[in-house]
């Protein structure tokens, strides 16, 4: 497949409401958007980066930098190429796990599309339709918090996940349960704010059941993970720390988790993820589809991930409007706690031609 050009385009997006982490709050997504064009078709990848290097090293200038000066000069120097040849030729290239995984997405959905296979099926997708969780971030009270989980049982999410950091942990999480009981699928989510010397007030969470506490230590530190594993009952699940398929297998050989958010942009791509996947499979290992505060291209790229085999928790792939009061794509709407996978060629979903003109800051056309 020859590629003829490649354009980066941004678009400023305003969340429905602030997003809080441990590392910080969000009110709006500053997205990158790439769109390859060869002879045949076009296709669509989208950067998880965020605005700033707080969750990873990664940040959304950064990735256009890096996607203009090194990635496209890099396809363009092959003749031709498929999507299981750009990581390879991209492979020179250090880090930008998510720089990376937006171009080899886009040039994957061009050739999809041409063929007529869709994401899906080429992932080897197993269902149809994905059961769905919701990311609550750290509220300003508890009953906001409540409030706010209320209105996502209401709506269907079959899965809860609190953020979490030191000063807001057992308690939002105790009142939860006392709120809705012991049968709502309930999970925290720490983005590496604690250490290991917090391991006896981790270990507070262990009477409520949860199904995970997701990252709760440095991201570079496998070995204190493997440790707090066994000062505590609940299942650790990675996020930060697993980069690639290596450090998947690293983690599982030291047994610093049992269960692995895969998230495709921050580990290189979806081709990636499919190898974390039959890794994990293969080891016993629980899997599930984080997520980056998606438009729905990136959306439907999660969706048809979450439905491979492994994929046995259910994820943070949301409705659009958990995020957004309009997405850039038809939106991606919960049905009984499901959203369906995109059946049609390539992501199976296009952006909205008014919409995306009227959210986009720039565009920049690079001819290969």
């Amino acid at each position: 497949m020859k590629i003829t050009g490649v354009e980066l385009r941004r678009i400023a997006m305003p969340l429905v409401a602030p997003f809080r982490t441990s590392f910080g709050t969000e009110t709006s997504r500053d997205v990158l958007l790439v769109r390859v064009v060869t002879p045949e078709s076009e296709g669509w990848g989208e950067c998880v980066a965020m605005a700033e290097p707080l969750y990873s090293p990664e940040y959304v200038d950064g990735a256009a930098d890096v996607i203009r000066r090194f990635l496209i000069p890099a396809l363009a120097a092959r003749p031709s190429i498929d999507a299981y040849g750009v990581a390879r030729a991209l492979e020179p290239v250090k880090g930008h796990r998510m720089a990376k995984a937006a171009l080899e997405t886009a040039v994957l959905d061009a050739r999809l599309r041409a063929t007529g296979e869709s994401f899906g099926a080429f992932l080897g997708a197993a269902r149809d339709r994905v059961p769905c969780g919701v990311s609550v971030g750290i509220m300003d009270s508890v009953p906001a918090l409540l409030e706010a989980v209320a209105g996502y049982l209401a709506e269907g999410y079959v899965r809860i996940k609190l953020k979490i950091q030191p000063g807001w942990d057992v308690e939002p999480v105790r009142a939860v349960r006392e709120r809705f009981g012991d049968d709502v699928l309930l999970q925290v989510d720490a983005n590496a704010a604690y250490t290991l010397t917090d391991a006896p007030h981790l270990a507070r969470l262990d009477p409520f059941g949860l199904l995970l506490i997701e990252q709760p230590l440095a991201h570079d530190d496998l070995v204190q993970h493997a440790e707090l594993a066994r000062r505590i009952r609940t299942p650790l699940c990675l996020d930060e720390s697993i980069e690639s398929a290596r450090h998947a297998a690293a983690a599982i050989s030291l047994g610093a988790c049992s269960i692995v958010n895969i998230k495709p942009g921050r580990i290189g791509g979806y081709l990636e993820a499919r190898r974390v996947h039959d890794l994990c499979q293969a080891h016993g290992i629980a899997v599930w589809c984080g997520g980056m505060l998606e438009t729905g291209i990136g959306r439907a790229a999660n969706v048809a991930l979450a439905a491979l085999p492994g994929f046995t928790l259910p994820g943070d792939t949301s409705a659009s409007s958990r995020y957004f009061a309009t997405d850039i794509t038809p939106p991606f709407v919960l049905s009984d706690g499901h959203l369906p996978v995109p059946a049609g060629p390539g992501l199976g979903v296009d952006p909205v031609a008014d919409i995306l003109d009227e959210v986009t800051t720039g565009t920049e056309w690079i001819a290969v």
